[in-house]
């Protein structure tokens, strides 16, 4: 493991690539009006922003110039979310980002992408380190499907918030080497997490146990495999 004054250089290509698109990209939140956003984005008047899309798929760049050279300002919704929300969008968010994490990561650990996804599994043990021992493409890809994952729903500001402290601690979790009395897959119901237990398999094989929190996808997969092997 690397001392923290030696990640120096790792923690500026991480967030590195996240900044830019922080402060070049105008942020388009669930519940806050076009022209909310255009304005955050610097489009004065109003009427320069007849082209700006609410929806997060379209993406819109921040208007430059001297006055704002850099996407600074955020349009929030003024509503706050109710408790029954915050858990609905964040068990979604997260349900959400596991299968489309399963299927990134399947395809990660084909041939073609090795080179990529090697980075990650270059260790002798597992350990927290590792959560961020990432390629830049890989990196990126973990980073959008989280937000895709929470913007699909139109999750409220809180709920992404929310959502960062959880989603590290459980990457954190399950890349730290520990089968905790304590951990999430025990305290969700008996089959349904992957675990820090289910997850260390994963790094030490390379070829099952894909999905980073749940089991579901992986067991569907697992049964398909078993059967294609029956069937041939």
């Amino acid at each position: 493991m690397q001392r923290p004054k030696n990640r120096l250089r790792e923690g500026l290509i991480y967030i590195g690539p996240l900044l830019l698109l922080d402060l070049t990209l105008i942020k388009k939140y669930a519940g806050v009006s076009v022209r909310e956003m255009a304005l955050s984005g610097n489009y004065y008047p109003p009427s320069l922003s007849k082209n700006i899309h609410g929806t997060f798929l379209a993406p819109t760049l921040h208007n430059f110039t001297l006055a704002s050279p850099l996407q600074t300002r955020r349009a929030l919704p003024v509503a706050a979310p109710t408790s029954r929300d915050l858990v609905v969008e964040l068990a979604t968010s997260f349900f959400i980002y596991d299968a489309l994490f399963f299927g990134f990561h399947l395809a990660l650990h084909h041939p073609f992408f090795a080179s990529v996804h090697s980075q990650h599994h270059n260790h002798r043990e597992i350990n927290p380190q590792i959560t961020n021992q990432l390629d830049i493409f890989e990196r990126l890809g973990l980073v959008l499907l989280a937000n895709f994952s929470l913007n699909i729903i139109g999750s409220h500001v809180l709920t992404r918030t929310l959502f960062i402290v959880v989603f590290v601690w459980l990457l954190v979790d399950i890349h730290s080497g520990m089968d905790l009395e304590w951990g999430y897959d025990k305290i969700l119901p008996r089959g349904w997490a992957s675990g820090s237990k289910r997850h260390s398999v994963h790094h030490r094989v390379g070829n099952k146990y894909y999905e980073p929190f749940f089991n579901w996808w992986d067991d569907a997969y697992e049964w398909l495999c078993k059967k294609e092997r029956k069937g041939g």
